[in-house]
């Protein structure tokens, strides 16, 4: 169980967890990367009962592009905030870098390493997996 707040860089939107998160992973898919203009994404997905906006909801957005995710951004800076499930309303994707006090939730592996950067280098000893590996249903579960 954790007790997790978050907020974007401008501080216009806060919020915060409570409760039992998945699998923290860096996920290097297409999309991921793009949408965080980086090598990859670490995350956890989360109930999205334990979640709430503390402040700053009006500010949220959202990009509903993706086959099965719409992703949620502060409208004033940009910062990519959480992610909701089309096929699974009960749960969200939390980004790991928009929380303060997260140091307990460590990356497992690396998920759909088929399709990292080709300019980034994984240089840790995490277990790294070409696509979202079939034993991993921790990943999307809690």
């Amino acid at each position: 169980m954790v007790d997790l707040q978050g907020e974007c860089l401008c501080g216009a939107v806060k919020f915060e967890y409570k409760g039992d998160v998945g699998e923290v992973v860096n996920c290097h898919c297409t999309e991921c990367r793009k949408w965080h203009a980086a090598a990859f994404r670490t995350r956890t997905v989360a109930k999205k009962s334990n979640f709430s906006w503390l402040s700053g909801e009006s500010e949220v957005v959202s990009y509903d592009g993706l086959a099965n995710v719409i992703k949620t951004f502060c409208k004033v800076c940009g910062s990519n905030l959480i992610s909701l499930y089309k096929d699974n309303a009960e749960l969200i994707g939390l980004p790991i870098s928009a929380l303060e006090g997260a140091e307990q939730l460590q990356p497992t592996c690396h998920v759909f390493v088929d399709y990292k950067a080709q300019w980034y280098e994984i240089t840790d000893d995490l277990p790294q997996y070409g696509q979202l590996p079939d034993g991993k249903a921790t990943i999307h579960k809690i």
